[in-house]
C-alpha cells in the first residue's frame, strides 16, 4: 500500500495533481473537501460539530483504507506550518499509514497569490467544492488566511524521506511527478 499526503496552500492545485495522481496510479484520491462539504450541509463550517464530523470522516477513512487491501490512498491537506498541532497530526497520519505498511510521501505544492486566484475561479474547483462558489469570500479567505498561517514549508523543514516540493506556477496538473517513486 502507499499513502500519499499532497500539501500547500488553497488553490494551489492539490485536488488537481491528486486527480491525476489517480489517474496515473489507480490509487484512490479522498481530497480534503470530499469531508468538509458533506458536513457544512449539516453544521456551519466553523462549529465544533462540523470539526468534530469532519475529523471523524477523515480518521474512519484513513484507519479503514489502512487495514485494506487497496492499493493505496491520495489525501490533500492545508498544512498549517506554524501550528505545531498539526505537525502531529500528520505525524500521526503517517504513522496510521506506516503501521500497516505503507509506503507513504508527501508532496508539498507552491505557487504565487497570482496563480492560485485565477485556481480559484476553475471549474474543476467550482465543481467539487461548492463552498468555493462565493468567488469574493473565497479569495477573501486566501488572502485574509496568509495573514494568520504559513502553508509552505521552509526549506529543509519537512523531514520525511519520500518528499517532494514542486512549484507548480506554471506547471499543468497532468505534468507526471517523476521520481517520487509512486506506482
Amino acid at each position: 500500500m502507499q499513502f500519499v499526503l499532497i500539501v500547500g496552500p488553497q488553490a494551489v492545485g492539490k485536488m488537481a495533481v491528486g486527480m491525476e495522481l489517480s489517474r496515473q496510479t489507480g490509487l484512490k484520491l479522498f481530497h480534503n473537501h470530499m469531508s468538509i462539504e458533506l458536513v457544512i450541509r449539516l453544521f456551519p463550517y466553523d462549529t465544533k460539530e462540523a470539526t468534530y464530523l469532519i475529523g471523524k470522516i477523515r480518521q474512519e477513512v484513513f484507519e479503514t483504507m489502512a487495514r485494506s487491501n487497496q492499493p493505496g490512498l491520495i489525501f490533500t491537506y492545508l498544512w498549517a506550518f506554524d501550528d505545531p498541532r498539526e505537525y502531529d497530526d500528520v505525524d500521526r497520519l503517517i504513522a496510521l499509514f506506516e503501521s500497516h505498511g505503507a509506503t507513504t510521501y508527501i508532496i508539498e505544492l507552491e505557487a504565487d497569490l497570482e496563480t492560485r486566484l485565477k485556481r480559484n475561479k476553475t471549474p474543476l474547483r467550482l465543481q467539487e467544492k461548492p463552498s468555493k462558489r462565493d468567488i469574493a469570500w473565497s479569495e477573501q479567505e486566501i488572502i485574509h488566511s496568509m495573514k494568520y498561517h504559513r502553508f509552505n514549508s521552509f526549506p529543509g523543514e519537512v523531514k520525511h524521506p519520500n518528499y517532494l516540493r514542486i512549484n507548480n506556477t506554471i506547471l499543468p496538473s497532468r505534468k507526471p511527478l517523476h521520481g517520487l517513486g509512486i506506482s
